[in-house]
């Protein structure tokens, strides 16, 4: 963060004082203030450092490398997904106070952890990140989509390449189904409007059954990929 940065942060302070999304204490440091996360809440959010399932992300229990339900599933699209926190506690608040809340500077914090967690990954150097797409309709009756707001946070900061080649047709609200309902009511509703990266990233904010991803990655390998990979913020 430059100094120009840190002295309009500051200022913003002193004549709007701000407050964490989490405790709701004051907001003194130019990275509290750009996070709207005090050092103490921000601190806790560490990505767990515990073996995972190399398809869904979610920690093993006895298994290696792949969980029990993701061997279930057969032969998937996604080559591998990372998820950095569970949607739980302090973890589900502070998503519910960006998505619900529209607490925008939180998507700074979001990008950190994702942008971070790519740099460090040797599969992820080369990939284009493609969001998820919205609902149609979404950001026209609320005004923005979360998944969307985030990557381009991402690619303004971090200066990472995106492609929305993604697209989506209407269909029924995910979380009322089941896995196998959830990929019936998208088949053929998420699809590419053009040439896929090759090297793709799936960028999420949520995963619960894995459906989303996997028919996101089947369009976008039916379009081009050879390699698609995914982040998701939480998994539940």
């Amino acid at each position: 963060m430059n100094i120009f940065m840190k002295i309009l942060l500051r200022g913003k302070n002193i004549l709007f004082p701000g407050a964490c999304a989490l405790c709701g204490a004051g907001l003194i440091e130019p990275e509290e203030i750009c996070f709207s996360l005090c050092e103490e809440c921000k601190n806790k959010f560490i990505p767990s450092d515990s073996e995972k399932c190399v398809k869904c992300g979610k920690p093993l229990i006895s298994e290696e490398q792949t969980c029990l339900p993701c061997r279930e599933k057969g032969e998937l699209s996604l080559d591998r997904l990372w998820v950095l926190y569970p949607y739980t506690g302090k973890y589900r608040n502070i998503l519910s106070a960006y998505k619900f809340g529209k607490n925008l500077s939180l998507a700074g914090f979001f990008a950190s952890q994702a942008a971070e967690l790519a740099a460090n990954e040797p599969l992820l150097k080369d990939t284009v990140i493609v969001p998820v797409p919205p609902r149609p309709g979404k950001i026209k009756h609320s005004g923005w989509d979360q998944v969307d707001y985030l990557v381009k946070v991402i690619e303004k900061r971090f200066k990472r390449n995106v492609s929305r080649v993604l697209k989506r047709k209407k269909s029924k609200v995910q979380k009322e189904l089941n896995r196998s309902e959830r990929l019936e009511n998208l088949k053929g509703r998420i699809y590419t409007n053009g040439i896929a990266p090759i090297n793709a990233l799936i960028i999420d904010d949520v995963i619960t059954t894995g459906s989303t991803l996997e028919v996101c990655a089947k369009a976008l390998k039916d379009a081009g990929a050879e390699k698609v990979y995914g982040i998701c913020l939480f998994y539940d």
